[in-house]
């Protein structure tokens, strides 16, 4: 497919009431409202063409951004192109998922998400906590640096009620990801999150929830799933 062809198909996919619902969301204009869903109908032939995958972030459009990250080969991304992607993300399912997994898969994901995470502007902070989140929930609990993932749990539990908005939420998840997939870190894990308790975020006009991070491990563990790697974290 080309370019117009893929933004074609996207336009006549698209709803005013999936647009109305992600923009409730925080998504920006221009955007079709195709669901996440549908845009999978489509990875198959945009996979095939990494330049497309590319060309298709760069639109500025919010569903041909989101069908981007679902279609492109994260290891064949630069780091300059990651670079790029995060700046370009402006609401959090882009900043959260879309660059987050992708940024995950890639080379640089243990790189980029410390850089990221440091960041004042709050969907860099966020994409960087997801990215660190999403790349400890792959990748085989030895190759995780656990010093680390313990020093960040104690950032965590000492500021998470201070940070910003949407950080707030994905350092909740930070400490779910890691009390689910990291077994050795499972006990500390769960600490930190009886010690931070309730997560309050804004979520806007929306019915969504920030988990209970306790609670949330504690179902993983019910089903017998603690440890138990995903093999791809894009989604």
């Amino acid at each position: 497919m080309t370019f117009a062809e893929v933004m074609t198909k996207l336009e006549e996919m698209g709803t005013e009431q999936t647009k109305k619902t992600f923009i409730r969301h925080g998504a920006k204009e221009p955007l079709f409202g195709v669901k996440v869903g549908d845009l999978k109908k489509l990875v198959k032939q945009v996979s095939k063409d990494q330049d497309l995958a590319l060309a298709l972030y760069d639109s500025g459009n919010s569903d041909a951004m989101y069908l981007a990250g679902l279609s492109v080969n994260p290891e064949k991304m630069t780091k300059p192109q990651l670079e790029h992607w995060v700046k370009q993300a402006n609401w959090y399912m882009l900043a959260e998922y879309t660059v987050a997994s992708v940024a995950a898969e890639s080379p640089f994901a243990l790189e980029l998400a410390r850089e990221w995470m440091r960041s004042g502007d709050e969907m860099i902070a966020t994409c960087g906590w997801s990215t660190y989140a999403n790349y400890i929930s792959i990748t085989p609990d030895e190759q995780l640096d656990l010093d680390e993932i313990r020093s960040l749990l104690r950032q965590i539990q000492s500021t998470i009620h201070e940070e910003q908005n949407r950080v707030r939420y994905t350092m909740n998840t930070f400490v779910i990801i890691t009390g689910a997939y990291v077994v050795p870190l499972y006990k500390e894990a769960m600490e930190v999150a009886g010690s931070i308790g309730k997560v309050h975020v804004d979520v806007g006009q929306t019915a969504c929830k920030v988990p209970l991070a306790a609670e949330y491990i504690q179902k993983v563990e019910q089903r017998g799933k603690l440890g138990v790697k995903k093999k791809t974290c894009i989604c």
